[in-house]
């Protein structure tokens, strides 16, 4: 990734409150070929990707096709997770996407945006909007309405 995506990245997880931490776990790509097909490629990719989750962890998959949440709908939603306790696994795919049996079995799929967007700009988005539902729930003034 360039070096903004990881500054970027790097600059909200710092920020979170010690009770709500940001990890990134990355999952190299499969290597393309011309004898692999895409679909395999995402079946391997899927396999790897359960191998790091956190065992019984809620899985959010972003893609564009998700439902779409305010900040307010992801803050509560942040809320009742940290009352239920466990870990919660945001996944976003790579250039080709997720494997489908990845988006079917999580338990939601989100979207940022009905736009296709590129992985590094999704991983900073993401815990820019990570940080500001956190932001709302401790009653920051970072979040205006």
């Amino acid at each position: 990734m360039p070096k903004w995506v990881d500054d970027g990245f790097a600059d909200y997880a710092m920020r979170m409150s010690q009770e709500v931490t940001i990890e990134l776990l990355k999952i190299k790509p499969e290597k393309r070929s011309k004898n692999i097909k895409i679909s395999q490629l995402l079946c391997a990719e899927a396999k790897r990707i359960h191998a790091v989750l956190p065992p019984k962890c809620r899985t959010i998959v972003m893609d564009e096709s998700g439902r779409h949440w305010s900040t307010v709908k992801l803050a509560d939603s942040i809320s009742s997770w940290m009352r239920n306790g466990g870990d919660t696994a945001f996944i976003i795919g790579g250039a080709d996407g997720l494997d489908l049996e990845i988006k079917k079995s999580a338990d939601e799929v989100l979207a940022l945006s009905a736009l296709t967007l590129p992985h590094g700009l999704v991983r900073v988005l993401l815990a820019e909007q990570l940080y500001r539902a956190v932001s709302l729930i401790k009653q920051h003034p970072y979040h205006r309405k």
